[in-house]
């Protein structure tokens, strides 16, 4: 039976206009930064994103102190908001993890690619380049030695009902996921393509690196979805994290 999972990952406190830049740019908010498993029936074990490195329990400002980002973001998170934890709620270690599907390299989507040692990483091509040396992509995180990085040209089958596709404009080489479930039914994971539905509300792409890309992408990830009748999850909503069913429960 295959299942996906949406993990909770812990949250980051931020300023609202560092998502959808508009009429409430300084108000504080909390976001969730959430990863999926998907269990196969092949017996493959697909995660989606890493999240942030535990290491942001003890020291939040692990990554990006003495930075001018430090004052944009600073991540909150318990031992519960581990991958390991959900993974252990789950009955599954990190060893377990034989694939990792990374939707870019940013930190709180890449975080934890060392606890995967028998994963290969699936990645954009164009993304792992231009993510080399970039300080915006903290290398310490994910160039690592011994870990498989599988590097995609575009459009991917990754099998047992999950595709990948470029979604560009949040970062060089972005990409989001499809995912086929047992019901028939399809969910397409936005990764950061849209943090938000006030992107889409508000028509609000300046936090992207690109923001005309991003608008793009965005709105050809929204046709894809729609020829799929699928179910759309955003990188970073609040209000539609508390909607969804989280791990332990399951989708399938």
């Amino acid at each position: 039976m295959q299942r996906l999972y949406p993990l909770g990952l812990g949250e980051a406190c931020c300023r609202k206009g560092v998502l959808s830049p508009g009429p409430d740019d300084q108000r504080r908010v909390h976001i969730p930064i959430i990863g999926y498993l998907l269990t196969s029936k092949s017996g493959r074990r697909i995660l989606v994103d890493t999240g942030i490195h535990r290491s942001h329990i003890e020291d939040p400002d692990r990554t990006w102190r003495g930075t001018d980002f430090a004052a944009e973001l600073s991540p909150v998170m318990r031992v519960e908001d581990t991958v390991d934890y959900r993974l252990a709620q789950l009955g599954l270690r990190a060893a377990d993890i034989t694939d990792v599907v990374n939707t870019h390299l940013h930190f709180d989507h890449a975080g934890n690619n060392d606890a995967f040692p028998n994963a290969t990483f699936h990645v954009q091509r164009a993304h792992h380049q231009a993510a080399l040396d970039n300080p915006s992509f903290p290398n310490q995180y994910w160039r690592l030695p011994g870990l498989d990085y599988s590097l995609l040209d575009g459009e991917a089958d990754l099998g047992d009902g999950v595709s990948v596709f470029p979604t560009p404009g949040h970062a060089p080489g972005h990409q989001s996921v499809a995912v086929r479930l047992d019901s028939g039914g399809h969910t397409v994971i936005c990764g950061d393509a849209i943090y938000e539905e006030d992107n889409l509300r508000q028509d609000s792409w300046d936090g992207h690196a690109d923001p005309e890309r991003a608008r793009t992408s965005a709105h050809d990830l929204l046709e894809r979805a729609r020829d799929l009748r699928a179910t759309v999850l955003y990188g970073h909503d609040a209000a539609q994290w508390r909607a969804i069913r989280q791990a332990p429960n399951w989708y399938e």
